[in-house]
């Protein structure tokens, strides 16, 4: 699919680009290579296959959500800058 220089500074205008002199036929070769890309993916057969929504057929599988007490609380605190009541002491965020 061929694009015009003046298309291209419109697109480029529109997404609010500076595009320089020298650059406009490099990028007009690159969006010609992407419409190009799209136009092959548009004329590839499709009638005949069926719908997917994902090509895995695993579901979701929860498990229990379980609260586990940590043996050893120092050693997980240890490198904490600060610590309260056996907790991270952080800043208040708001």
């Amino acid at each position: 699919m061929e694009i015009t220089e003046e298309e291209l500074l419109h697109i480029a205008n529109l997404a609010n680009l500076n595009i320089e002199k020298d650059e406009i036929d490099n990028y007009l070769a690159n969006l010609k290579d992407i419409l190009d890309f799209a136009n092959a993916l548009n004329k590839i057969p499709v009638d005949n296959l069926k719908e997917t929504i994902g090509s895995s057929t695993n579901t979701n599988v929860f498990r229990k959500d379980e609260i586990i007490e940590f043996e050893d609380k120092e050693a997980l605190l240890k490198n904490a800058p600060e610590k309260e009541q056996n907790m991270f002491k952080i800043p208040k965020v708001l």
